[in-house]
């Protein structure tokens, strides 16, 4: 009993690391409006700022994504956090559009540097016989510290002095209090090599996990693409077309898309691995079509209610994807193909966000969204079939 107290205790702390390093991903979500005030740029500007950092995590994992399974994971999380450090430095010195690119790359190096390790590292750190209570810890850690990081941001930004400065300096002292935390947990990769043998490898998956995969990854992309749009065009939208300037607000609304992924992850418990993927879907669909009708009536009320059930969808989907994929994945190499499935991810986040900021200028960020939609409508609607036709094979 103490033995699982202990590990169960590791692996929340492990999660707390893992939430603190995430949320500055999106602490500058709702400071957005502010950086274009400051310095003058456009709409497509701000998705290529946050694209920045979506592309920065697929380099990393495409060329270090193996790291962790030979350094171990402490060390690739410590390099982690002191990416997310340099990040949050860049945003306090921020004087033109150049620092903001330099904090988005690095926040994103931070991320791609933590996500395998990070979630492969929490479910190590679990006592025997809890994988899946230690992959919705990782899972809620992931999507629950991205959350955090716009709330924080809105609040502080709204209610507090300087605030394109003070949500960065809280970030780098919860940093420096995760890198304290981080020091004392121990490693779990037992037999260690060099850095010198971590080699660049393009994506592959043992054969064993390849029939898990496609359908898992298909899932992900649509529900990280639903958030990227949230996260990088909806203060905007809520300033042009409804009015709303409050940046905790702003912030709130982003959160809550993610909250509600943590509270879908919770439920894949209860409808099981293998359904939680063609309802996540499902999910993702009414989200979209709940968002469509926000951009066209300029409802709040439908702003709300596509975060939340969209958020539940990528959050039932993405959940049953890791799950599915950890469990196919063989021994000492979890950490590589869940940054396989991460890049996939992390590829919805980015290439649609840019879509739609090239047609925001030619014919409005509202029909812009409406555009993006369609696109993702038809996507998530091909890999629904996909799965209730061929479901994806899971022991829970």
């Amino acid at each position: 009993m103490d033995g699982d107290r202990r590990g169960w205790q590791a692996c929340s702390l492990s999660g707390a690391v893992f939430a603190v390093c995430m949320a500055g991903t999106t602490l500058p979500t709702p400071l957005y409006p502010l950086y274009q005030e400051k310095f003058g740029f456009s709409e497509l500007t701000v998705t290529v700022v946050y694209a920045v950092y979506a592309f920065a995590v697929i380099g990393v994992l495409l060329l270090v994504g193996n790291a962790s399974d030979a350094v171990g994971r402490r060390a690739v999380l410590l390099w982690g956090l002191g990416c997310a450090a340099a990040s949050a430095a860049c945003f306090l010195c921020a004087t033109g559009l150049g620092w903001l690119y330099a904090g988005r790359l690095l926040s994103g190096l931070s991320a791609g540097l933590f996500t395998g390790a990070a979630t492969a590292f929490v479910m190590e750190l679990a006592p025997y016989g809890g994988a899946s209570r230690a992959t919705f810890v990782a899972t809620a850690a992931n999507m629950g510290g991205l959350g955090c990081g716009p709330l924080l941001a809105g609040v502080l930004a709204q209610y507090a002095p300087w605030p394109l400065y003070l949500p960065f300096a809280v970030h780098l002292a919860l940093l420096a209090g995760s890198a304290a935390v981080l020091l004392r947990l121990p490693e779990t990769v037992r037999e260690r090599q060099p850095l010198s043998t971590v080699r660049p490898r393009r994506p592959a998956l043992p054969v064993r996990v390849r029939a898990v995969f496609a359908p898992a990854a298909i899932a992900s992309f649509v529900g990280f693409a639903l958030f990227g749009v949230f996260t990088s065009v909806s203060p905007a939208f809520l300033a042009e077309s409804l009015d709303v300037d409050n940046h905790a607000v702003s912030g709130l609304v982003v959160a809550l898309a993610f909250f509600a992924s943590t509270a879908g992850q919770l439920a894949v418990g209860r409808v099981g691995v293998g359904r939680s993927l063609p309802l996540g879907c499902a999910f993702l669909l009414a989200g979209l079509a709940l968002l469509a009708g926000a951009l066209h009536w300029n409802l709040m009320s439908l702003v709300v209610l596509s975060a939340l059930v969209g958020g539940a969808g990528q959050g039932l989907a993405f959940r049953g994807a890791l799950a599915a994929v950890a469990e196919a994945s063989p021994a000492g190499r979890h950490a590589t193909v869940i940054s396989t499935l991460f890049v996939v991810a992390y590829a919805g986040i980015s290439v649609p966000v840019i879509g739609v900021g090239v047609l925001t200028d030619p014919i409005g960020l509202e029909n812009a969204g409406l555009v993006f939609i369609a696109c993702m409508a038809v996507l998530v609607t091909t890999a629904a079939a996909y799965l209730l036709r061929r479901p994806v094979p899971t022991r829970t």
